[in-house]
Order: structure tokens, then sequence, then C-alpha cells
């Protein structure tokens, strides 16, 4: 059993927040940059089942956004009834931290829960690192890595 902690993965966007946290916040577009939510299906009550890129297995999120803070809360499992909320993002305008305001900071925690090994928390905050980058670049670039399948 592990101690409960949390990692924290944080990118500079040269968009502005609104625009950043309306990517964030839309389903449809996890599977641009969650490893964990390749390939999603969107129930038209928002859940969302993905895909795992690195082993195939299914994870639900729900996506609980509040544009008026810029903050999301992803509720995430295995099974759509036994959702936790362990990862959430907050997006900081490029203003309030001294940038052009056309920039914006997004910060994604995520919490370690007391049954997480120390290999499969190692590949979450690794993932979490890698993807903070990959949603800097899709924004910025407006890549869609989707159009090539």
């Amino acid at each position: 059993m592990s101690t409960p902690t949390a990692d924290s993965a944080t990118a500079v966007i040269a968009k502005p927040a609104q625009e950043v946290f309306d990517f964030m916040a839309d389903p449809h577009r996890l599977d641009l940059w969650s490893f964990g939510t390749w390939r999603v299906e969107v129930a038209p009550d928002g859940l969302v089942k993905g895909t795992a890129i690195y082993d195939g297995s299914h994870t639900f999120v729900r996506i609980d956004a509040d544009p008026a803070r810029l903050l999301i809360d992803y509720a995430i499992g295995t099974a759509p009834d036994a959702l936790s909320p362990r990862i959430f993002a907050r997006v900081t305008p490029g203003d309030v931290l001294g940038l052009d305001p056309d920039k914006a900071m997004l910060s994604v925690v995520a919490l370690r829960t007391a049954d997480m090994d120390e290999a499969r928390w190692q590949g979450l905050t690794t993932a979490h690192a890698f993807e903070t980058g990959l949603i800097r670049a899709i924004l910025e670039s407006g890549f869609d890595h989707r159009s090539l399948r």
C-alpha cells in the first residue's frame, strides 16, 4: 500500500486561456492527447469511454468543467459506476502570471491512491508530463493526428 500523494505537470501555451480551457474540457478531443483515453466514444450524457494506448484497457471519464474558474475535474475509472475525481486541470490566464494575455498556463494534477503501486504511479506521472507538452504542441500548431488515420 502506498501513501497518497500528488504530481503536477505544467506548460505555458501560446494561446488564450479560454481556448486552452475549451480544448481541455472537450471530451471529443481527449484522444488527441490522453494516452489513457485514445479512440474515445462519448455517450449522450457525456460519459467518455476510451482505450488506453499502452495496454488496450478501457477507461471511463466524466468531465466536470467550471468555465468561470477555468477548472476541470476528470473523474476516471474502469467502470462507469466507479469513477473517482483523481485528475484535475487549471488554466491560468497569462496576465495573471505577468505574461502576455494571449498565453496561458495549463497545470494538470494527478492524485495517487493508496492502492497504486510504484510502477503504475511512475507511468502515470511520466505520461502526464509528456501529455502536457503534447497539449501545448497541438494547441500551438493546430495539428490533429486523427487526420492521419
